[in-house]
C-alpha cells in the first residue's frame, strides 16, 4: 500500500532533461495530463518512458468532460486506458466540469448544481471505472458562475460522489479561490468534504484579478492562506499524496523544492501523534 505522506510534482515537457538525469529525492512522483503524453514519439516518448519505469506516476486528465450533454467518447477513454496501461499507471483523476458540447470549448465549463446532474455525471463515471478497469478519481473545480443551481458546491460535490460511489481528488487552492469568489467559509467546506473518499490532494498558486475575484492559474506561488487550509486538510482528514501544480512561470527546480518540501514539512507535522490525537 502506498504511504499516504507522499509529495510530487506535475511534470512539463521542459522538465524532461533535468529529471532524466536526476530525480530530486524530495519529489516522491509525478502528475502528468495523457492528453499531452500520449501521442509523443521521439526523444519526449523515449525520456518520458525512462520516467515511468522509474517513477511514481499519477494521471490527470483535461478532456474528458465528464458533465458534458453529448455522449462519452468511450474511444478516447480506451486509449486513456492503454496508456495507463502501457505506463503502469493506476491513478487517473478527472475534473467535475465538462469542457464539450457540439465540439470542444477549450474551457473547464461549470456543470449545474441539480438533482439531474448529479445522476447523468455518475453515469458517466461508471462507464468510465468499466473501460478503465480503474477507480475513478473526481477533482472538486473552480467556477466563476453557478447556472440553474438547486443546490450549494458543497452539497453537489458531495452528492455525486456518493452516487458514483468515486474517489474524491480534494484541490485545497480552488477552495480557497471558490470561497472569495462565491464568499462562503473555506474552511466549513474543506471540513465536510468525505474522508473516506480522499485519494490525493492538489495545491498551487492563483492570481489576484481583484480583492474579490481569484483567478485559478497554477502560475504563481502558493501563499499563506492556500498552506493554512493544507494544513487544515491534514488535521481534518488526514495525511495524502499532495500534488504542487505549477504550469507557466515555472521556476528553476531548486525554487519548486522549497514549496515541495514545506508540504512533506507540514505532512510530517500532522503525522506527528499530538497532532493526530488533536
Amino acid at each position: 500500500m502506498m504511504t499516504q505522506a507522499k509529495v510530487g510534482l506535475g511534470l512539463r515537457r521542459e522538465m524532461l532533461d533535468e529529471f532524466c538525469q536526476s530525480v530530486p529525492g524530495a519529489i516522491d512522483f509525478f502528475e502528468v495530463a495523457p492528453e499531452n503524453w500520449m501521442t509523443l514519439g521521439g526523444k519526449f516518448g523515449r525520456q518520458f518512458r525512462q520516467l515511468t519505469e522509474k517513477h511514481k506516476f499519477f494521471c490527470h486528465g483535461l478532456s474528458l468532460s465528464i458533465g458534458g450533454p453529448e455522449s462519452l467518447d468511450t474511444r478516447f477513454v480506451k486509449q486513456v486506458k492503454h496508456f495507463l496501461d502501457h505506463h503502469g499507471i493506476d491513478i487517473y483523476s478527472e475534473h467535475l466540469s465538462y469542457c464539450s458540447g457540439k465540439g470542444h470549448l477549450y474551457d473547464l465549463m461549470p456543470i449545474p448544481f441539480t438533482d439531474e446532474a448529479v445522476r447523468h455525471v455518475a453515469k458517466r463515471i461508471e462507464q468510465v471505472q468499466d473501460i478503465l478497469e480503474r477507480p475513478f478519481i473526481l477533482e472538486n473545480v473552480s467556477f466563476y458562475a453557478a447556472p440553474a443551481s438547486e443546490m450549494s458546491e458543497c452539497e453537489f460535490v458531495s452528492a455525486v460522489l456518493e452516487e458514483a460511489d468515486c474517489r474524491l481528488l480534494l484541490d485545497v487552492n480552488n477552495i480557497y479561490v471558490n470561497a472569495i469568489n462565491h464568499q462562503y467559509d473555506a474552511e466549513a467546506f474543506l471540513r465536510a468534504m468525505p474522508s473516506e473518499r480522499i485519494a490525493y490532494l492538489h495545491i498551487a498558486g492563483h492570481y489576484d484579478e481583484a480583492e474579490d475575484l481569484k483567478v485559478d492559474t497554477h502560475g504563481s506561488e502558493v501563499i499563506d492562506p492556500v498552506w493554512r487550509l493544507l494544513e487544515v486538510c491534514y488535521q481534518t482528514h488526514g495525511v495524502f499524496p499532495t500534488l504542487l501544480e505549477r504550469d507557466f512561470n515555472i521556476p528553476a527546480t531548486s525554487e519548486l523544492l522549497k514549496e515541495i518540501n514545506r508540504i512533506h514539512d507540514y505532512q510530517t507535522k500532522a503525522l506527528q501523534p499530538s497532532h493526530r490525537s488533536a
